[in-house]
Parts: C-alpha cells; sequence; structure tokens
C-alpha cells in the first residue's frame, strides 16, 4: 500500500521559515520525480516544487523560485521543501505526490497517491 506522509507545517511570522517533509512508502521511491502542490482556500491545487528521480533536475515554480528549495534523501524515502522568506501568500495546504504518470513536472496530474497535506499558515 502506498502512503506519502506530510509533515512540518506550522504557524510563522512573514520572512520565517520551515521545512516540509514528505515520508514515503509502498513503492521504489527512487524510481519516481516527487512534486510538492499546495491549494489555498477557493483556489485550485497549484504547483510549488519538483525533483527528478535522481535529484539532478529540480523545478520551481516562479513565486517561489530562489525562497524555498526542494531536495530528497532517496535512502530514507523522504522528500523535502525548505521553504525561507515565507509571505503570506505562501499559506495554504501543502502536499506531496509520486511522480507516477507521464507528463510535465509542473503539472498535477503527473503526480498520484497524494498525501494528507500539511498546513502551512504565514502572518503577516
Amino acid at each position: 500500500q502506498v502512503h506519502l506522509v506530510e509533515s512540518g507545517g506550522g504557524l510563522v511570522q512573514a520572512g520565517g521559515s520551515l521545512r516540509l517533509s514528505c515520508a514515503a512508502s509502498g513503492r521504489t521511491f527512487s524510481s519516481y520525480a516527487m512534486g510538492w502542490f499546495r491549494q489555498a482556500p477557493g483556489k485550485e491545487r497549484e504547483f510549488v516544487a519538483a525533483i527528478s528521480r535522481s535529484a539532478t533536475s529540480t523545478y520551481y515554480a516562479d513565486s517561489v523560485k530562489g525562497r524555498f528549495t526542494i531536495s530528497r534523501d532517496n535512502a530514507k524515502n523522504t522528500v523535502y521543501l525548505q521553504m525561507n522568506s515565507l509571505k503570506p501568500d505562501d499559506t495554504a495546504v501543502y502536499y506531496c505526490g509520486y511522480g507516477i504518470y507521464s507528463g510535465s513536472y509542473y503539472a498535477a496530474s503527473t503526480y498520484g497517491y497524494w498525501g494528507q497535506g500539511t498546513q502551512v499558515t504565514v502572518s503577516s
């Protein structure tokens, strides 16, 4: 059975930092690209960052480029999202997903087996 469990969210002031983790099980983690997406109330799920299977390539939404860093540890079956210089607009539930379908790294339809999400709230 496939599981993705996100953690590390919380309440932080603008300008602060958080590190999200996504622990994976049930599939060969190193065989898949991994992605982080977020969804704010009343909005669609949007791409945040993605990383290739071997971590040789990373991809970011323009809104987080230079502030967020995605990484992975294939030995620990975990993908991370380091978030610095947080803004109130970053407030959302953050989800990770396995890149199990063919498609763009930037598209939610490329990913499956979403976790339950972790809430990130940035106060002004």
